[in-house]
């Protein structure tokens, strides 16, 4: 007996609960406003441009990376 697969997304190497529909919503939810710049984001190995952030839907078992620029030296 196998227990049912678990709705999850990768975010940046980790998995977490799939919880948002869109790439701005997850976004959203990590404390990205949709008007942020300097943020990068590829789904599935695929850069998503900022424009289409609202309409790219994700789907369980997908891979998200979020590119930001960090101060420091």
């Amino acid at each position: 007996m196998s227990a049912a697969p678990r709705e999850a997304i990768r975010v940046n190497g980790r998995e977490e609960p799939f919880a948002a529909a869109s790439v701005a919503e997850l976004l959203a939810g990590h404390g990205i406003a949709a008007g942020t710049f300097g943020v990068a984001v590829a789904l599935n190995g695929a850069v998503v441009p900022r424009r289409r952030w609202s309409e790219t839907l994700l789907q369980p078992g997908d891979s998200l990376e979020i590119v930001r620029p960090l101060q420091g030296g």
